[in-house]
Protein backbone atom coordinates (compact mmCIF):
# COMPACT_ATOMS: atom_id res chain seq x y z
CA UNK A 1 0.00 0.00 0.00
CA UNK A 2 1.20 3.80 -0.52
CA UNK A 3 -0.61 6.94 0.47
CA UNK A 4 -2.49 8.94 -2.04
CA UNK A 5 -4.60 11.58 0.02
CA UNK A 6 -4.69 9.35 2.79
CA UNK A 7 -1.93 9.10 5.25
CA UNK A 8 -1.05 5.41 6.64
CA UNK A 9 -0.26 6.48 9.93
CA UNK A 10 -3.76 8.20 10.64
CA UNK A 11 -6.14 6.45 7.72
CA UNK A 12 -5.12 3.36 7.53
CA UNK A 13 -2.37 0.78 8.20
CA UNK A 14 0.18 -0.16 5.90
CA UNK A 15 0.07 -3.87 4.30
CA UNK A 16 3.47 -5.05 2.43
CA UNK A 17 3.75 -8.59 2.53
CA UNK A 18 3.99 -11.75 -0.55
CA UNK A 19 0.76 -13.48 -2.12
CA UNK A 20 1.71 -17.33 -2.51
CA UNK A 21 -0.97 -18.90 -5.21
CA UNK A 22 -1.11 -22.83 -5.35
CA UNK A 23 -1.94 -24.69 -8.47
CA UNK A 24 -5.27 -23.65 -9.51
CA UNK A 25 -6.04 -20.69 -7.50
CA UNK A 26 -6.97 -17.54 -8.77
CA UNK A 27 -7.91 -15.02 -5.88
CA UNK A 28 -6.53 -13.94 -3.00
CA UNK A 29 -8.20 -11.61 -0.40
CA UNK A 30 -5.43 -9.20 1.96
CA UNK A 31 -6.48 -6.84 4.34
CA UNK A 32 -6.17 -3.35 4.88
CA UNK A 33 -7.49 -2.21 8.40
CA UNK A 34 -8.94 1.60 8.78
CA UNK A 35 -8.54 3.83 11.46
CA UNK A 36 -12.01 4.97 12.25
CA UNK A 37 -10.73 7.88 13.51
CA UNK A 38 -13.35 10.85 14.45
CA UNK A 39 -12.11 13.88 11.58
CA UNK A 40 -15.13 15.23 9.45
CA UNK A 41 -13.21 14.51 6.43
CA UNK A 42 -13.93 14.92 2.24
CA UNK A 43 -12.94 10.90 0.68
CA UNK A 44 -9.38 10.18 1.42
CA UNK A 45 -7.70 7.35 -1.03
CA UNK A 46 -4.60 4.84 -0.69
CA UNK A 47 -3.24 2.63 -3.25
CA UNK A 48 -2.76 -0.96 -3.66
CA UNK A 49 -0.33 -2.27 -6.10
CA UNK A 50 0.70 -5.91 -6.72
CA UNK A 51 4.19 -6.10 -8.28
CA UNK A 52 7.57 -8.12 -8.25
CA UNK A 53 5.54 -11.85 -9.66
CA UNK A 54 7.80 -14.98 -9.48
CA UNK A 55 6.17 -17.99 -11.73
CA UNK A 56 3.75 -15.69 -13.21
CA UNK A 57 2.95 -12.24 -14.65
CA UNK A 58 0.64 -9.66 -13.93
CA UNK A 59 -2.75 -8.94 -15.30
CA UNK A 60 -4.47 -5.21 -15.11
CA UNK A 61 -5.17 -3.45 -13.49
CA UNK A 62 -1.89 -4.08 -11.32
CA UNK A 63 -2.49 -0.81 -9.55
CA UNK A 64 -5.61 0.20 -7.73
CA UNK A 65 -7.01 2.96 -5.77
CA UNK A 66 -9.26 2.86 -2.61
CA UNK A 67 -11.05 4.90 -1.41
CA UNK A 68 -11.88 5.96 2.47
CA UNK A 69 -15.51 7.68 2.97
CA UNK A 70 -15.77 9.40 6.66
CA UNK A 71 -18.60 8.78 8.34
CA UNK A 72 -18.44 11.92 10.57
CA UNK A 73 -19.36 15.26 8.15
CA UNK A 74 -17.90 17.42 11.32
CA UNK A 75 -15.21 16.57 14.04
CA UNK A 76 -16.18 14.60 16.43
CA UNK A 77 -14.89 13.60 20.04
CA UNK A 78 -11.53 12.05 19.96
CA UNK A 79 -11.65 8.40 20.97
CA UNK A 80 -8.36 8.41 22.89
CA UNK A 81 -8.92 11.24 24.72
CA UNK A 82 -9.83 11.15 28.51
CA UNK A 83 -13.12 13.13 28.15
CA UNK A 84 -14.24 11.13 25.62
CA UNK A 85 -12.20 7.71 25.97
CA UNK A 86 -14.07 4.79 24.16
CA UNK A 87 -12.37 1.54 25.73
CA UNK A 88 -13.85 -0.83 22.77
CA UNK A 89 -11.85 1.56 20.50
CA UNK A 90 -8.60 2.11 22.38
CA UNK A 91 -8.34 -2.13 22.94
CA UNK A 92 -8.99 -2.81 19.09
CA UNK A 93 -6.68 -0.40 17.86
CA UNK A 94 -3.74 -2.07 19.81
CA UNK A 95 -4.79 -4.92 18.12
CA UNK A 96 -4.57 -3.57 14.34
CA UNK A 97 -1.25 -1.54 15.64
CA UNK A 98 0.61 -4.53 17.45
CA UNK A 99 -0.81 -7.84 15.93
CA UNK A 100 -1.53 -6.51 12.61
CA UNK A 101 -5.24 -8.51 13.23
CA UNK A 102 -8.60 -7.82 14.38
CA UNK A 103 -9.62 -8.08 18.01
CA UNK A 104 -10.30 -11.94 18.89
CA UNK A 105 -13.37 -11.76 20.95
CA UNK A 106 -12.62 -13.54 24.10
CA UNK A 107 -9.02 -10.89 24.38
CA UNK A 108 -10.92 -7.95 23.15
CA UNK A 109 -13.51 -8.42 26.44
CA UNK A 110 -10.71 -9.52 28.63
CA UNK A 111 -8.85 -6.10 27.96
CA UNK A 112 -11.63 -3.88 28.12
CA UNK A 113 -12.98 -5.10 31.46
CA UNK A 114 -9.69 -4.45 32.86
CA UNK A 115 -9.79 -0.57 31.91
CA UNK A 116 -13.98 -0.50 32.59
CA UNK A 117 -14.02 -2.28 35.96
CA UNK A 118 -12.33 0.56 37.48
CA UNK A 119 -14.06 3.14 39.44
CA UNK A 120 -11.88 6.49 39.41
CA UNK A 121 -9.86 7.92 36.74
CA UNK A 122 -6.55 7.03 38.80
CA UNK A 123 -7.37 3.15 38.26
CA UNK A 124 -8.11 3.94 34.37
CA UNK A 125 -5.02 5.99 33.53
CA UNK A 126 -3.01 3.37 35.41
CA UNK A 127 -4.94 0.35 33.59
CA UNK A 128 -4.59 1.94 30.14
CA UNK A 129 -1.24 2.27 30.56
CA UNK A 130 -0.45 -1.57 31.86
CA UNK A 131 -3.07 -2.86 28.93
CA UNK A 132 -0.93 -0.83 26.29
CA UNK A 133 2.33 -2.57 27.97
CA UNK A 134 0.87 -5.93 27.78
CA UNK A 135 0.45 -5.77 23.89
CA UNK A 136 4.20 -5.43 23.57
CA UNK A 137 5.04 -8.15 26.55
CA UNK A 138 2.63 -10.73 25.24
CA UNK A 139 3.66 -14.38 24.13
CA UNK A 140 2.22 -13.10 20.41
CA UNK A 141 3.75 -10.25 20.35
CA UNK A 142 7.32 -11.81 21.68
CA UNK A 143 6.86 -14.51 18.99
CA UNK A 144 6.14 -12.25 16.02
CA UNK A 145 7.19 -8.79 15.95
CA UNK A 146 9.92 -9.49 18.94
CA UNK A 147 11.44 -12.40 17.18
CA UNK A 148 11.69 -10.37 13.63
CA UNK A 149 13.05 -7.71 15.20
CA UNK A 150 15.96 -10.10 16.98
CA UNK A 151 16.53 -11.70 13.45
CA UNK A 152 17.17 -8.34 12.14
CA UNK A 153 19.53 -7.42 15.22
CA UNK A 154 21.16 -10.69 14.81
CA UNK A 155 21.71 -10.21 11.04
CA UNK A 156 22.59 -6.91 11.03
CA UNK A 157 23.00 -4.82 14.05
CA UNK A 158 20.23 -2.60 12.94
CA UNK A 159 19.28 -1.67 16.40
CA UNK A 160 16.91 1.33 15.79
CA UNK A 161 17.77 1.77 12.57
CA UNK A 162 15.78 -1.10 11.78
CA UNK A 163 12.89 0.52 9.32
CA UNK A 164 8.88 0.28 9.96
CA UNK A 165 8.85 -0.79 6.41
CA UNK A 166 10.94 -3.79 6.80
CA UNK A 167 9.99 -4.66 9.76
CA UNK A 168 6.20 -4.61 8.41
CA UNK A 169 5.61 -7.42 6.38
CA UNK A 170 8.16 -10.05 8.17
CA UNK A 171 5.93 -8.90 11.14
CA UNK A 172 2.61 -9.86 9.09
CA UNK A 173 3.86 -13.06 7.70
CA UNK A 174 5.04 -14.12 10.67
CA UNK A 175 1.64 -13.95 12.63
CA UNK A 176 -0.73 -14.13 9.73
CA UNK A 177 -3.45 -16.61 10.90
CA UNK A 178 -1.87 -17.00 14.50
CA UNK A 179 -4.32 -15.75 17.53
CA UNK A 180 -2.19 -17.31 20.46
CA UNK A 181 -4.30 -19.63 22.98
CA UNK A 182 -7.11 -20.70 19.75
CA UNK A 183 -6.95 -23.76 18.43
CA UNK A 184 -4.05 -24.52 16.19
CA UNK A 185 -1.87 -21.37 16.65
CA UNK A 186 0.73 -22.65 17.74
CA UNK A 187 0.98 -24.94 14.93
CA UNK A 188 0.34 -22.32 12.43
CA UNK A 189 2.95 -19.56 14.42
CA UNK A 190 5.98 -22.54 14.19
CA UNK A 191 5.13 -23.03 10.22
CA UNK A 192 5.24 -19.37 9.95
CA UNK A 193 8.16 -18.93 11.56
CA UNK A 194 9.79 -21.93 9.55
CA UNK A 195 8.93 -20.07 6.60
CA UNK A 196 9.71 -16.58 7.80
CA UNK A 197 13.78 -18.02 8.72
CA UNK A 198 14.11 -19.81 5.08
CA UNK A 199 13.17 -17.17 3.21
CA UNK A 200 15.28 -14.51 5.23
CA UNK A 201 18.34 -15.96 4.78
CA UNK A 202 18.36 -16.04 1.08
CA UNK A 203 17.69 -12.45 0.83
CA UNK A 204 20.11 -10.72 -1.19
CA UNK A 205 20.93 -8.62 1.71
CA UNK A 206 21.97 -11.52 4.27
CA UNK A 207 23.54 -13.16 1.36
CA UNK A 208 25.83 -9.93 0.85
CA UNK A 209 26.27 -9.86 4.63
CA UNK A 210 26.80 -13.94 5.01
CA UNK A 211 27.91 -14.99 1.49
CA UNK A 212 27.40 -19.41 1.40
CA UNK A 213 31.29 -19.05 1.13
CA UNK A 214 31.83 -18.30 5.10
CA UNK A 215 32.54 -21.27 7.23
CA UNK A 216 30.49 -22.36 9.97
CA UNK A 217 32.53 -21.14 12.20
CA UNK A 218 32.58 -17.67 10.44
CA UNK A 219 29.12 -17.78 10.26
CA UNK A 220 27.84 -18.86 13.52
CA UNK A 221 30.74 -16.04 15.12
CA UNK A 222 29.13 -12.77 13.06
CA UNK A 223 25.58 -13.54 14.52
CA UNK A 224 26.99 -14.12 17.94
CA UNK A 225 29.04 -10.74 17.34
CA UNK A 226 25.79 -8.62 17.00
CA UNK A 227 23.88 -10.50 20.43
CA UNK A 228 26.35 -8.06 22.81
CA UNK A 229 24.94 -6.24 25.58
CA UNK A 230 23.65 -2.53 24.31
CA UNK A 231 24.64 -1.24 27.97
CA UNK A 232 28.18 -3.05 27.55
CA UNK A 233 29.00 -3.34 24.39
CA UNK A 234 32.34 -4.93 25.30
CA UNK A 235 30.17 -7.87 27.00
CA UNK A 236 30.54 -10.47 24.29
CA UNK A 237 28.00 -12.42 22.59
CA UNK A 238 24.99 -13.99 24.13
CA UNK A 239 25.98 -17.89 23.29
CA UNK A 240 27.80 -19.51 25.89
CA UNK A 241 30.97 -21.25 24.99
CA UNK A 242 28.83 -24.63 24.74
CA UNK A 243 25.88 -22.90 22.86
CA UNK A 244 28.55 -21.26 19.74
CA UNK A 245 30.46 -25.04 19.21
CA UNK A 246 27.05 -27.36 19.02
CA UNK A 247 25.62 -24.67 16.02
CA UNK A 248 29.13 -24.95 14.33
CA UNK A 249 28.39 -28.23 14.60
CA UNK A 250 25.15 -28.25 13.28
CA UNK A 251 26.29 -26.36 10.41
CA UNK A 252 29.63 -27.87 9.24
CA UNK A 253 27.29 -30.78 7.73
CA UNK A 254 27.08 -28.25 4.59
CA UNK A 255 27.44 -24.44 6.09
CA UNK A 256 26.05 -23.09 2.70
CA UNK A 257 22.62 -25.04 3.34
CA UNK A 258 19.31 -22.56 3.57
CA UNK A 259 17.67 -24.68 5.96
CA UNK A 260 20.72 -24.94 8.14
CA UNK A 261 21.28 -21.67 7.99
CA UNK A 262 18.07 -20.62 9.02
CA UNK A 263 17.87 -23.51 11.82
CA UNK A 264 21.47 -21.30 13.35
CA UNK A 265 19.77 -17.81 12.94
CA UNK A 266 16.06 -19.08 14.36
CA UNK A 267 18.16 -20.41 17.85
CA UNK A 268 20.26 -17.39 17.97
CA UNK A 269 17.40 -15.11 17.77
CA UNK A 270 15.60 -16.83 20.33
CA UNK A 271 18.70 -17.48 22.57
CA UNK A 272 17.13 -15.95 26.25
CA UNK A 273 19.96 -13.78 27.06
CA UNK A 274 19.77 -12.31 24.00
CA UNK A 275 16.24 -11.81 24.01
CA UNK A 276 17.24 -9.90 27.56
CA UNK A 277 19.90 -7.74 26.04
CA UNK A 278 17.52 -6.33 23.73
CA UNK A 279 14.55 -6.15 25.52
CA UNK A 280 14.44 -2.70 26.10
CA UNK A 281 15.78 -1.19 22.88
CA UNK A 282 12.77 -3.43 20.91
CA UNK A 283 10.40 -1.91 23.68
CA UNK A 284 11.16 1.44 23.23
CA UNK A 285 11.26 0.81 18.81
CA UNK A 286 7.99 -0.37 18.84
CA UNK A 287 6.40 2.90 20.87
CA UNK A 288 7.32 4.59 17.87
CA UNK A 289 6.42 1.38 15.25
CA UNK A 290 3.24 1.25 17.22
CA UNK A 291 1.72 4.06 18.78
CA UNK A 292 3.02 6.60 16.06
CA UNK A 293 3.78 4.16 13.19
CA UNK A 294 7.14 5.77 12.00
CA UNK A 295 10.37 5.08 12.53
CA UNK A 296 12.14 7.29 15.04
CA UNK A 297 13.83 9.87 12.94
CA UNK A 298 11.49 10.79 11.04
CA UNK A 299 9.62 14.07 10.82
CA UNK A 300 8.90 15.47 13.27
CA UNK A 301 11.88 14.06 14.52
CA UNK A 302 15.37 14.86 12.81
CA UNK A 303 17.42 12.17 14.54
CA UNK A 304 17.52 9.10 17.38
CA UNK A 305 17.25 12.04 20.31
CA UNK A 306 13.82 11.36 21.43
CA UNK A 307 14.49 7.26 21.03
CA UNK A 308 17.67 7.73 23.06
CA UNK A 309 16.00 9.90 25.87
CA UNK A 310 13.55 6.85 26.46
CA UNK A 311 15.90 4.33 26.19
CA UNK A 312 17.98 6.14 28.92
CA UNK A 313 14.85 6.84 30.76
CA UNK A 314 14.00 2.98 30.63
CA UNK A 315 17.54 1.61 31.47
CA UNK A 316 17.50 3.83 34.27
CA UNK A 317 14.52 2.58 35.71
CA UNK A 318 15.66 -1.52 34.49
CA UNK A 319 12.80 -1.55 32.24
CA UNK A 320 10.01 -0.26 34.58
CA UNK A 321 7.97 1.17 31.88
CA UNK A 322 5.27 2.64 34.64
CA UNK A 323 8.66 4.66 36.87
CA UNK A 324 9.83 5.77 33.32
CA UNK A 325 6.44 7.04 32.30
CA UNK A 326 7.23 5.94 29.02
CA UNK A 327 4.19 4.17 28.03
CA UNK A 328 2.03 7.49 29.31
CA UNK A 329 3.73 9.46 27.61
CA UNK A 330 3.73 8.11 24.03
CA UNK A 331 -0.30 7.55 25.05
CA UNK A 332 -0.54 11.13 26.34
CA UNK A 333 1.36 12.55 23.26
CA UNK A 334 -0.60 15.17 20.73
CA UNK A 335 1.20 12.55 18.02
CA UNK A 336 -0.68 10.04 18.86
CA UNK A 337 -4.10 11.95 19.89
CA UNK A 338 -4.42 13.13 16.58
CA UNK A 339 -3.82 10.13 14.93
CA UNK A 340 -7.61 9.40 15.96
CA UNK A 341 -8.85 12.66 16.22
CA UNK A 342 -9.04 16.41 16.88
Amino acid sequence: TTDGTASERSDYLTAIGTLRFAGGETSKTITVFIVNDSYGEIPESFNVTLSDPVGGTLGAPSIVTVTINSDESVDGPNPVRDASFDTDFFVRQHYVDFFNREADADGLNFWKNQIDECTNQECRDLRKINVSAAFFLSIEFQQTGYLVYKAYQASFNFGETLKLRDFLPDTQEIGRGVVIGQPGAEAQLEANKQNFFNDFVQRPAFLAAYPTTMSAAQFVDQLNSNTYDPRNTGSGGALTQSQRDDLVVQLSANPASPMLRASVLRTVSENGLFSARQNNKAFVLMQYFGYLRRNPNDIPDADFAGYNFWLGKLNQFDGNFINAEMVKSFLVSVEYIQRFGP
